[in-house]
């Protein structure tokens, strides 16, 4: 599941900063395998705080789209940093970790249900009888 495409990211930060961040050749155009990599590791970083939810999630918050492109632009610009790159970053991660508290819910889905962490399910244990036909009180 991809939470962020190549164009979407293009889109959001343009041509020339992708062009910018992924040219190792200095031929003038964008590397398309830094780029596939840069998100699939946001892939991952999201996926890494879902871990009370089923995967792939039947609907994805639309949300997970801006957190996908921060986490993939803050990679791309690993070694050359900014701090409006590393602060979204830095949002991003806290609002993930909300979610995988389960402080965040993720919504409802198409059939209106809400999606909860299955930490947060009650849960009902019974003990043993108390009162009882067969000798009991």
């Amino acid at each position: 599941m991809t939470y962020c495409t190549q164009a979407v990211l293009s889109t959001e930060i343009g041509t020339q900063e992708l062009i910018q961040l992924t040219d190792r050749a200095n031929a003038g155009i964008m590397d398309t395998t830094i780029i596939a990599k840069a998100l699939s590791d946001a892939d991952a970083k999201i996926n890494s705080y879902l871990t009370a939810y089923p995967l792939p999630l039947a609907v994805v918050p639309a949300i997970f789209e801006r957190l996908a492109c921060d986490i993939a632009r803050y990679y791309l610009y690993k070694n050359q940093m900014i701090a409006q790159v590393a602060a979204a970053y830095t949002d991003a991660v806290k609002y993930l970790e909300q979610v995988g508290m389960g402080k965040i819910s993720l919504g409802a889905d198409v059939l209106g249900v809400v999606s909860v962490p299955a930490s947060a399910v009650a849960q009902f244990v019974s003990g043993t009888t108390v009162f009882g036909r067969d000798g009991g009180y």
